[in-house]
């Protein structure tokens, strides 16, 4: 079973460089943004003289990233269930390279905007497609755990960008933002190359009626290649008994999102993503050179190291959710996380709204000077501690509540629009943060820590407890009372005529029967990898025998 275990963890891993890719971008923008060729290359007299981007201007910069997202995730849904979850993720990773090139190729301020759109929709499909694909693969023991390495991947691109706008703002020229924006294009081409060489989702093969490839993979994620294990046989069964239940009830359109059972956990599942933006942390990672410049870092070289410090601080943080998901649970890591974060963010606002005064005002930037060096320095503590709190709590549990509590059919669909609320919000953040920072400075950082405050009340009054249950088992959770419909377990499972009670719960299911060469598991798992069909070795005594699989 450690095995098995270690092949899931690098399936997941590798898969979250999805993630990574929208990290990066995040942090990478707020680096270049504040680079001075940058601002000579796509900004006017005036802000070359300000020697800071227009807030208009960089509202649509890092904006239209986000207006991309949000179609790419309505779109990824289905994508994910015509192409599979595999397939859609080499998709939407040739797209993301192409976006890259544009961005990173760009001479005005138009061509960097269209490769920000459609990078955008790479990142706003993979954000969705990935923590499915993890959820789809887990086990309910490590699900949490799988689904978080997607944030783990995100704070790690965070982090590397921080740092690599720090080593190239010091570079002349263009290479000081054209490189930084180059080098999205390694982990999208990795990503799209190596994924291929990764199994599909078990439940989107049963989905598909390839059984028999399902069980493969199952056997091969859970039990070293043991098709008879009952594990394996049991976990087969519950997916198929719940795909089967769902297509008797026609769960398999939009519109079933928003009838009574489903409508629940989609406002859920969208309050969920909405609730992560309103956090305010990306306004912080897509700022934060501004707000340490706020809080008295005046000098751009250190404002990018505390800005770097920021991007440690998320990766370091982000590890005990890693480990400890699945035994903390979601609802209380989730209130306690916002707690944390009210707390934070109130004290920021609380210390520079009594502590600090605008001594220089235009229309398009704000200087605030603190009383003392004690202000400055708390104030920076806490922005620290407020990035901590969400990479313990909501930066992870924001993606792995909405992938596991829709069924099966609706998974896809379901979680392409909560995700693209994410990316909705995320969208309105980035356009607002620049104006509201200009214009009422402390007053953000209140905004911020009352809607976290409120999130925390409704996680403790409306949101039901997800760890340690199966993605079959979320029915019972949201209290579906739909007939289930009762499936014997195991992979050659034939109707069971002596019982006479429930004559029509019970669904046959194909028994497969082989009697040819027996085919190497092996070979069939690596097929399915890489989609070259591999038959089985047929020798001369076999030649004339009846061959049906």
């Amino acid at each position: 079973m450690r095995s098995s275990n270690a092949q899931v963890y690098i399936i997941g891993c590798f898969a979250a460089i999805g993630g990574l890719l929208f990290g990066y971008d995040i942090g990478v923008i707020s680096g270049v943004l504040t680079i001075r060729d940058f601002i000579t290359t796509f900004g006017d007299q005036d802000d070359v003289q300000r020697q800071t981007l227009r807030d208009e201007t960089t509202g649509s910069i890092v904006g239209i990233l986000q207006a991309g997202c949000f179609i790419g995730a309505l779109c990824a849904g289905q994508a994910a269930d015509r192409l599979s979850r595999k397939y859609s993720i080499v998709v939407f990773s040739i797209i993301f390279t192409i976006g890259a090139i544009l961005q990173g190729a760009a001479v005005h301020l138009a061509m960097l905007l269209v490769g920000r759109f459609i990078a955008g929709l790479a990142v706003g499909a993979l954000s969705m497609l990935v923590p499915v694909y993890q959820s789809e693969l887990a086990s309910k023991e490590v699900r949490g755990r799988l689904i978080s390495l997607q944030q783990f991947a995100i704070t790690i691109g965070i982090a590397v960008s921080f740092w690599i706008n720090f080593g190239t703002s010091k570079m002349q020229g263009s290479i000081s933002w054209r490189l930084p924006l180059f080098l999205q294009l390694v982990p999208g081409i990795i990503l799209g190359v190596g994924i291929l060489f990764f199994p599909f989702s078990p439940r989107w093969l049963v989905s598909q009626n390839r059984d028999d490839e399902a069980i493969i993979v199952l056997a091969r994620i859970r039990s070293d290649g043991d098709t008879n294990n009952p594990q394996v046989q049991e976990e087969y069964g519950e997916i198929k008994a719940e795909i089967e239940t769902e297509k008797e009830v026609s769960v398999n359109s939009y519109a079933k999102l928003l009838q009574p059972p489903i409508r629940r956990r989609l406002v859920l599942g969208v309050l969920i993503q909405i609730f992560q933006q309103l956090t305010g942390i990306n306004a912080v990672m897509y700022y934060a050179p501004k707000i340490f410049k706020q809080a008295g870092l005046s000098d751009n070289s250190v404002s990018l190291l505390a800005t770097g410090i920021t991007g440690v601080v998320n990766v370091c943080a982000t590890i005990p959710a890693i480990l400890w998901i699945d035994t903390w649970g979601r609802r209380p890591t989730m209130i306690y996380g916002a707690a944390v974060m009210a707390l934070s963010m109130l004290t920021m606002g609380g210390l520079m709204g009594s502590h600090g005064r605008k001594v220089s005002e235009s229309s398009n930037s704000v200087t605030v000077l603190l009383d003392t060096q004690a202000v400055k320095y708390t104030i920076i503590v806490f922005v620290y501690m407020f990035v901590a709190a969400f990479a313990m709590s909501w930066g992870c549990i924001g993606w792995i509540y909405p992938a596991e509590i829709f069924p099966m059919n609706m998974r896809s669909k379901g979680t392409s629009i909560t995700t693209a609320a994410n990316w909705l919000f995320n969208l309105i953040i980035a356009f607002c943060v620049p104006v509201l920072i200009t214009k009422i400075t402390y007053g953000v950082y209140l905004i911020f820590g009352i809607f976290c405050v409120i999130m925390a009340t409704c996680v403790f009054l409306f949101y039901p407890e997800t760890k340690q249950k199966t993605l079959e088992e979320m029915d019972m959770v949201f209290g579906d009372k739909r007939k289930r419909r009762k499936i014997k377990h195991g992979f050659n499972a034939e109707r069971d005529n002596n019982s006479e009670d429930e004559p029509n719960t019970t669904v046959q299911r194909k028994k497969y029967i082989y009697r040819g060469p027996r085919l190497d598991t092996k070979k069939v798992y690596f097929s399915m990898l890489t989609s070259i069909p591999v038959f089985p070795e047929v020798t001369k005594q076999d030649l004339g025998k009846d061959m049906l699989f």
